[in-house]
């Protein structure tokens, strides 16, 4: 079981996303600020990051993360609109282990996790 903190502004996908983390038996808090993001993310495993509508504000969150040490040993994780790969590009370049279609985070997230963590 993994502590997985995730940070979906879109509250569906959200839900989705964190239902299907906890079935798979992981601990999930949902957050939808920066802030949020920052008060839960102390001891996680993982860091969900949906970059979906607002790639740029993702993006800088995890920068500023890693920047000032807060992400500590946690592995980052984020979806992207499929049609938009320039987000993919930047995403990895920004640090990110890992930068999925969000479909594939709809289908696979669980998994997704269990390899991060692994």
């Amino acid at each position: 079981m993994a502590h997985v903190v995730a940070h979906v502004p879109d509250l569906l996908f959200g839900s989705k996303v964190e239902g299907m983390l906890a079935a798979a038996g992981h601990d999930v808090t949902l957050v939808g600020s920066e802030s949020g993001v920052r008060d839960a993310l102390s001891g996680s495993d993982v860091l969900v990051v949906d970059l979906f509508f607002d790639a740029d504000t993702g993006i800088a969150l995890l920068e500023g993360l890693k920047a000032d040490g807060t992400l500590g040993e946690a592995r980052a994780l984020a979806s992207y609109a499929h049609t938009a790969p320039d987000v993919r590009a930047r995403a990895l370049q920004a640090g990110f282990d890992l930068v999925v279609p969000r479909s594939r985070m709809a289908r696979e997230g669980a998994a997704l996790v269990d390899g991060l963590v692994a």
